[in-house]
């Protein structure tokens, strides 16, 4: 890190640690106390994939298939997901939402968004939410390839 400034260093540490904050605030607003934090997350995963199978929620999740295997079936158990057989691989399973899965997961989205809306709203001004519009512009080419 020798050759990284120290306004470098401190963007990236304050980025994290702020990031870290607002995705815990962020998901403790649409969270019901019955799915654990990794359920949720599956949840809005399978919402944005649309029909995947385990194993490919498991990669995009970033961890292991059998960890992924009991949080779909705590899912399944709570009706939200159903699996059927992978027409191009009848061994394999495809995850899908429910009804039930897709309206909890829209309604997370919804509440999240909501409540994110209302923060920008109350606690900012107009040129301060221009601010952070023009930041997000920046922190766009980080996630970037």
């Amino acid at each position: 890190m020798d050759d990284i400034s120290g306004s470098a260093a401190r963007a990236a540490r304050d980025l994290r640690v702020v990031f870290s904050r607002l995705r815990r605030r962020i998901r403790e607003v649409a969270q019901d106390t019955d799915l654990t934090p990794s359920q949720e997350s599956a949840l809005t995963l399978v919402g944005k994939h649309g029909a995947a199978t385990a194993s490919a929620l498991a990669s995009a999740e970033g961890v292991r298939p059998q960890s992924m295997a009991t949080t779909l079936a705590a899912l399944d158990q709570h009706g939200l997901i159903r699996r059927a057989p992978d027409p191009d691989d009848g061994r394999r399973q495809l995850v899908t939402l429910t009804d039930a899965g897709r309206a909890r997961a829209e309604g997370n989205r919804q509440a999240r968004e909501e409540w994110l809306a209302r923060a920008f709203q109350d606690r900012f001004t107009e040129d301060e939410r221009g601010t952070v519009l023009e930041a997000l512009t920046l922190l766009a080419r980080l996630s970037q390839q």
